[in-house]
């Protein structure tokens, strides 16, 4: 039927071809034949500033159409180590609730959970990963390595304590999130008051601040994220306004001085072996980066994020 073999697979054809998916994965809304599922979350009701990145799934999946079967510097070929598709959005339908928004939210990934779908998700802004938290963390609070400006655990703003700054606070008082096993990468930025993230270091997580970042150079903080994480189920948070607003000016809340995109890659391919379970890229906001490098960056992390996800998917199978 094909000319040439290798188009017998949608993931080599020419990229201006198909339905944009993510990672040119198959789009799958049924199950069965999911290992790991790539969901978006087109949803931005938990921001305190510029909204836009309700926008980042669907583009996000458009320059997905650049990403190619296998890491090369890894080797990591996930769609050969696990069964990886598309399994759509999970969209809300009271989207000015903020509340209900994230009960929905939550419902999607539950089921997605209860039929051992491991969840890459691609936001939205940060406050989806605290639903994605409730839905998957069934038996107890995981760890988490988190590239972000913002430690996000601030609390009640503007009447609400369900925003994209406090995520991972509700998260360990809900018993989500172990904070001692938590480590948040890139925080830097100006300030209204001094201890806006006094919850993070009272609570035991261990924040990198950029000037420690740079003392410490990429090897050190890989290290060091996989001393905290330990060998216990952890969870990838991404945050693209971790990256300097060089590499990802299409985000709500861009702060001067952050780590690299190669900085980023170098630091996600550093968590192989980890006992991986979920992860996102959040707060790709497309309209303020016509461009589409913003998104382009995003599918990249997500694409990174995929290769050590579904190796640890692939290591916990063969330990069964």
């Amino acid at each position: 039927m094909y000319k040439y073999e290798g188009y017998s697979d949608p993931i080599q054809r020419p990229r201006y071809t198909g339905v944009p998916t993510f990672l040119r994965a198959p789009y799958e809304e049924a199950l069965d034949n999911v290992d790991i599922g790539l969901v978006g979350v087109p949803f931005d009701g938990g921001v305190t500033n510029r909204p836009g990145a309700r926008h980042g799934p669907r583009e996000i999946r458009n320059q997905s159409s650049l990403m190619r079967r296998m890491h090369q510097s890894s080797g990591i070929s996930p769609h050969d180590l696990a069964r990886v598709a598309d399994v759509g959005d999970a969209w809300v339908q009271s989207p000015f609730h903020l509340e209900s928004s994230l009960d929905e939210i939550a419902a999607f990934f539950t089921r997605l959970n209860e039929a051992s779908v491991t969840p890459l998700s691609a936001g939205g802004d940060h406050s989806i990963t605290l639903p994605i938290l409730r839905a998957i963390t069934k038996t107890g609070p995981v760890g988490m390595v988190h590239f972000d400006a913002h430690c996000d655990t601030g609390d009640d703003y503007l009447g609400s304590k369900f925003h994209h700054g406090a995520p991972f606070r509700r998260a360990v008082e809900e018993g989500l999130l172990d904070p001692e096993r938590t480590i948040q990468i890139g925080i830097r930025g100006s300030v209204n008051e001094p201890d806006i993230w006094k919850f993070s270091h009272d609570s035991g997580m261990r924040v990198i601040y950029m000037e420690e970042f740079y003392e410490l150079g990429v090897k050190r903080v890989i290290d060091e994220a996989r001393r905290v994480v330990g060998i216990g189920p952890t969870y990838i948070s991404f945050d693209v306004d971790g990256l300097d607003p060089v590499y990802a000016p299409g985000t709500g809340t861009p702060e001067v001085g952050g780590f690299s995109s190669m900085e980023a890659q170098f630091m996600i391919r550093g968590l192989k072996g980890l006992n991986l379970i979920g992860g996102d890229v959040v707060e790709v906001a497309p309209p303020f980066d016509p461009s589409g490098n913003t998104a382009l960056v995003g599918a990249t992390m997500m694409f990174e994020i995929l290769c050590v996800l579904a190796d640890a998917w692939d290591q916990r199978q063969r330990e069964a």
